[in-house]
């Protein structure tokens, strides 16, 4: 009888080893299906032919996609980021680059950015600009402002977007884009995109992915940013030491983003609207 508990016990510690061994190689994981939204299940498979400048911030300010790109960092930094790490912002703090060929190059465009910021209390704050640099002429504002206006709240913020069509000209067409309202804004990562369509000169303002306003301004096409040299993350063109415009110098009502920037795209056309919210969904995943 002891010999057959004995035999009886033996093949009961082998058949829960044997269970607890399957067990522990289980993952779940590699039986979840993937994420997967609009057919898309990383960010870069969306229009990556299209692709024509990123900046991650990873530890550097290199736009990943260009080979002779300088860039200069004015008092940033680095911190957390939406994906690695971002370029961490400070009062009157901000990076340099040039305008990469493909950019001055553009007709139809994408622009996607990510900031997490706190609210803009000191005055306007622009996320990202490319410069405007002319003697004379509407050579204030530069020729792809993307800015939180003055007037928010501590739950809202008001969203602008300012084009000029032919960088350096004195004679070119303004488009100006909102303000928007837009919600909760301050403390936590947030996404503004910007299209535009050249062969009907019409923009969209995208708001973590969500339209907030179309606009169409008659005559604007074609664009033509070959004279574009530089461009600003963390402020307005005429923020920086010296401006990046010859016509003024650092405004009163303006400041400087001294939060986090990151994961800024541009794309040589028009993503659609399903594109540009996929964009962002997979991102703000990590994906």
């Amino acid at each position: 009888m002891k010999k057959l508990f004995s035999i009886y016990t033996i093949a009961l510690l082998i058949t829960s080893i044997g269970l607890s061994s399957c067990v522990k190689k289980f993952d779940p994981k590699s039986y979840a299906p993937p994420l997967n939204i609009n057919g898309y299940t990383s960010a870069n498979q969306i229009a990556p032919s299209n692709l024509v400048a990123r900046w991650g911030f990873n530890g550097n300010l290199t736009d990943s996609l260009a080979t002779a790109t300088s860039t200069t960092a004015v008092g940033t930094s680095y911190s957390a980021g939406l994906l690695g790490q971002a370029l961490q912002g400070a009062s009157s703090a901000y990076a340099l680059s040039d305008v990469p060929p493909a950019v001055q190059n553009l007709h139809s465009f994408t622009f996607s950015v990510w900031v997490n910021m706190p609210q803009n209390t000191n005055g306007a704050v622009g996320l990202m600009d490319i410069a405007n640099d002319q003697s004379g002429g509407p050579g204030f504002w530069g020729s792809m402002a993307i800015f939180f206006d003055n007037g928010g709240t501590a739950n809202t913020g008001v969203l602008k977007v300012h084009a000029f069509n032919v960088a350096g000209s004195p004679t070119g067409i303004d488009g100006w884009l909102g303000g928007y309202t837009v919600n909760n804004p301050w403390g936590g990562w947030i996404n503004v995109s910007v299209t535009y369509d050249d062969t009907t000169s019409t923009f969209v303002v995208y708001y973590n992915g969500g339209s907030v306003g179309t606009s169409t301004v008659t005559g604007f096409a074609p664009l033509n940013w070959t004279a574009a040299k530089k461009m600003v993350f963390g402020t307005l063109q005429f923020q920086t030491t010296p401006s990046l415009t010859a016509n003024t110098g650092a405004q009163d009502w303006a400041s400087y983003q001294v939060g986090a920037t990151d994961e800024v795209r541009i794309y040589n056309r028009a993503l659609t609207g399903v594109e540009v919210s996929s964009l962002v969904a997979l991102q703000r995943r990590g994906k």
